[in-house]
Formats: C-alpha cells, sequence, structure tokens
C-alpha cells in the first residue's frame, strides 16, 4: 500500500487540486448566480411585476375613485342634498345612470342630513351609529382625507364583497353633506391577482395602513389576515407600514426556512400598500441543479482524466520497469535483475532442499567476428542465441545477458549432472545452427560456437563465489579448444 501511494502519490495530489479547484469554481458560480438572482429579484424584476400588476388593475381602481370625485363634486347631488332631498327618484335615476356607465355593482349616496342610504333602485334605508354594516359612513364622516378604499358588504347585492369608494361630499363652506361613491365586485380583481401569481409565481396582494391584507388571490386570503399576524411578514410589518412613498422598498424575510424577497410599493390613490414577493429558493433550485450537475460531469471527467492518466503512468512506469530490467538488444534480462532474481532462487532453494545451478554462457571468438563482419552481424549473432536459448530451457529456467558476449543461465530444481547435460544440449543448438539466415551476410554459412561453465550452488555458498567457479570451469572450456562444457564440482 505504501509502494502504491508513494508510486502515485504525484496524482492522488493532482486529484484532489482538480476536485478541489471544479468545486470551489462551481460553488463560486452558485454564490455569485445566486447574488445576481437575488439582486435582479429584488430590484428590477419584483418593481416590474408590481408595476404591470398595478397596470393591469389600476383602471378597475382607479377608475371608481374618479367616479366617485365626479358624484361629490357633482352640482347637482349637492344641491339636491341640500335642498332637502326632494323626488328621490331623480336621484335614483342618476345613481342607476352612473352605475349603467361605468359598469359598476353599485352606485350609492347617503346623506349626512337625514342619514338616508339611496341606491340605484331608490331608498334602501336609514343608516345608523348602532348598526354594524353602516360604520364606515361614520368613519368617512370623521376623517379628514377626502375619500376612502373599502372593501365592504354590500347590502344592496346579495352581501357579495365589494371595493366601495367611499367619497365625502361637502357644501360650499366645507361642511359635510353626505358620502357618495361606487362598488365594484372584488371577483375579478381577484382572478386578476391569481392569473398573475400563476403566471409569475409570485404572491401579488394590497394591505391597507393599519396592515390588514385587503385584497388578494385567493392563496394568500387563507392563510393571512394581517401583516402582523404573519410569520415572517411581522418582523417588516412597521418598514412596509411606515413607507408612504411611490419608491419601492426591497425587503426580505424567512418564512419555513424559505429566504422570500418582497418589494413594496405605497399606492396614495387607494392607501394601500402593494406587496409583491417570491421564495428565493424557487428561483435558485434551477441554479443548483445545473451546479450539481456541472460538478457530476465534471466529477466524471475528472474520474476518466484521472484513470487515464492513471493507466498512461502505469504503462510508462511497467515500460520504464522493463527498460530498467531488459537487456535492449536481446529482451532477456539485465545483469541488475538477474541479480534479484538470483537472490530469491537462492532462497526458496535452501528452504525446499532442491539443488540450484547456474551456466555461464560465452560466445567463442566474437570480437573476430565482429570486426570481420562488423557489428551489426555481431548483434543478430547475440539475437539469435537468446532466441535458441530460450527454445532449449525449461520454463523454470532463467537466462540473462551477463556481459558483452556472455549469457548467465540459472536452473532451478536441477542437479550438476543435469545441467551439465542441458548446457551440452544447447551448445550443440547453437553449433548446429547457421546464423547466415539471420544476418546481411550472402550465401556463406555463419557458424558460431559457444563455451561454456556450470556450477551447483552449495549450501551457504554466496552468489559471488557460484558465480566464480562457473567462470572457473568457463576458463578451462576455453584453454582445452573452446565449443566445450566444463563444470566445477
Amino acid at each position: 500500500m505504501r509502494k502504491i501511494l508513494k508510486q502515485y502519490s504525484l496524482l492522488i495530489w493532482l486529484s484532489l487540486i482538480l476536485i478541489a479547484g471544479f468545486g470551489f469554481i462551481h460553488l463560486a458560480g452558485l454564490l455569485v448566480s445566486r447574488d445576481a438572482i437575488r439582486q435582479s429579484l429584488s430590484e428590477q424584476i419584483l418593481p416590474i411585476t408590481g408595476d404591470n400588476a398595478y397596470a393591469e388593475i389600476q383602471k378597475d381602481l382607479l377608475r371608481p375613485v374618479l367616479v366617485s370625485s365626479q358624484m361629490a363634486h357633482d352640482t347637482f347631488v349637492r344641491d339636491w342634498i341640500i335642498n332637502g332631498e326632494q323626488e328621490p327618484e331623480q336621484i335614483a335615476r342618476y345613481l342607476k345612470d352612473i352605475k349603467t356607465r361605468n359598469n359598476a355593482i353599485s352606485s350609492f349616496l347617503v346623506s349626512n342630513l337625514t342619514h338616508q342610504h339611496y341606491h340605484a333602485n331608490g331608498i334602501i334605508k336609514a343608516v345608523s351609529p348602532g348598526e354594524p354594516r353602516d360604520q364606515w359612513f361614520y368613519r368617512v364622516a370623521a376623517m379628514k382625507s377626502a375619500y376612502e378604499t373599502n372593501v365592504d358588504v354590500d347590502t344592496a347585492n346579495r352581501d357579495s364583497m365589494t371595493i366601495n369608494i367611499n367619497y365625502r361630499i361637502l357644501d360650499d363652506s366645507g361642511k359635510l353633506i353626505g358620502a357618495a361613491g361606487i362598488g365594484i365586485p372584488m371577483d375579478g380583481i381577484k382572478r386578476l391577482i391569481d392569473s398573475y401569481q400563476a403566471r409569475f409565481h409570485r404572491n401579488i396582494y394590497f394591505a391597507d395602513q393599519k396592515g390588514s391584507i385587503v385584497l388578494a388571490g385567493n392563496t394568500i386570503k387563507k392563510s393571512r389576515n394581517t401583516l402582523q399576524s404573519t410569520p415572517g411578514l411581522s418582523d417588516i410589518a412597521v418598514q412596509i407600514l411606515a413607507n408612504r412613498k411611490s419608491d419601492s422598498l426591497h425587503l426580505e424575510y424567512q418564512l419555513d426556512n424559505d429566504n422570500i424577497l418582497l418589494n413594496s410599493r405605497y399606492i396614495p390613490e387607494l392607501g394601500w400598500h402593494l406587496l409583491v414577493e417570491q421564495e428565493l429558493t424557487n428561483d435558485l433550485k434551477p441554479f443548483q441543479d445545473i451546479t450539481l450537475i456541472n460538478i457530476a460531469i465534471s466529477a466524471v471527467i475528472s474520474l476518466l482524466i484521472l484513470i487515464l492518466l492513471a493507466l498512461s503512468i502505469r504503462r510508462y512506469q511497467a515500460r520504464i520497469d522493463k527498460s530498467a530490467a531488459t537487456d535492449q538488444l536481446t529482451s532477456l534480462l539485465n545483469r541488475q535483475a538477474f541479480d534479484f532474481v538470483f537472490q530469491q532462487a537462492l532462497l526458496d532453494s535452501e528452504r525446499s532442499r532442491q539443488p540450484l545451478c547456474v551456466v555461464l554462457v560465452d560466445i567463442d571468438f566474437f570480437k573476430k567476428m565482429n570486426d570481420k563482419h562488423g557489428r551489426l552481424v555481431g548483434d543478430h549473432v547475440l539475437k539469435e542465441i537468446a532466441l535458441i536459448a530460450k527454445r532449449s530451457l525449461r520454463e523454470s529456467d532463467v537466462i540473462c545477458r551477463w556481459g558483452g558476449e556472455e549469457f548467465l543461465i540459472l536452473l532451478k530444481n536441477c542437479t550438476l549432472e543435469k545441467a551439465t547435460s542441458i548446457a551440452e544440449n544447447l551448445r550443440s543448438m547453437i553449433a548446429a545452427n547457421d546464423f547466415s539466415r539471420t544476418t546481411d551476410l550472402a550465401k556463406n554459412r555463419l557458424s558460431i560456437s559457444v563455451s561454456m561453465g556450470v556450477a551447483q550452488c552449495k549450501d551457504d555458498e554466496t552468489e559471488d563465489s557460484v558465480f566464480d567457479r562457473a567462470d572457473v570451469a568457463l576458463s578451462q572450456a576455453k584453454e582445452n579448444g573452446r565449443n566445450s562444457v566444463y563444470f566445477s564440482e
């Protein structure tokens, strides 16, 4: 495990840096996107939504204000009240005409002199301070502003919920003589608000100066009554209600662990606050999903790159290891690699009590052949001898290139007698081989011979001692005419 960690330490660090880099980039992008979305929603999108919504419904809300103002300042109405409210059918026709021309659900007039409540169909009743449904009139009579917008029950229209514009009627001296106005149904405006909420996925509603939610879609109205009693909104209700300018107010609150962005603006014509809000989580979710997808894709790509890099490093490492352990010309083990193999074989032999022999091979008159035919022919001869040795030896035997023209063979589980026989067989095969087939020579036969020295490892014998005895045997073979096999006891 330590070897693997050491070998791939650079790759591991590179992997950690890549993962950390991708994670930081995507998280930073998410944070920047979140801040940009928050700012865009708060300062642009929500105010624009509020303006669009208000532009859509202002004709339904402001037109009644204008009509009520005309009624309150109409000379006919004022004179009719001051002159004793004679011929009630005249005012009834007037109110009916106002209702018809403006597509209102109701038109009304209440005299402060007689307290009679007039409608398009005539007199409804006389208002009374003790009647809860008549409190609006006494509230209008006591207020200082010219009119109020009131969500109330229309007693003349089957108690349906209406938005009533209650406008004060004054005589020439500024004394209150009555109140007049028209009512429009809330259902149409509610449907408009609901359609906006469904289209933009934002909550749109109105609150009066006391914080009561007076106009909203069905979803909001069911869950909220006042700003002060709504969780989260209660923390910023004072700021909302304190704003009496038409400028937008950008606020934020939390509800059920969700961040809600809210835009508020005061509508002086109505005396209401228009509120548009949106959950930040809903808009961030697509970016969070995209970020997670990008992180996953980046992780997969990084993993593939790292796997390919690991395979490349492993292949390159294997090539380096092979290059370090292999003789490039013959593809046999080199001397350094053979030392490691021999040490392991020596330990196995001592443990298993099995004989172990070495054979030192030297090509006869190799230098002369090189001088005569050239180095390329010499290289071909070395390669061919290596191939012949591989074919003739057992699978468990190991051969390496020991020096320039020398080879060393390790014979496992092999006695000295058997090793000498294997060496003799190999010598015969080399001597019988025509090396001109593997060279650029003409049809002249090229014969090569080898001399060999064989030695068997003794108990507790060192590596150098075994090789020295094999070298002595090889020297004897050379001194006695070459092309022969000698062994050392």
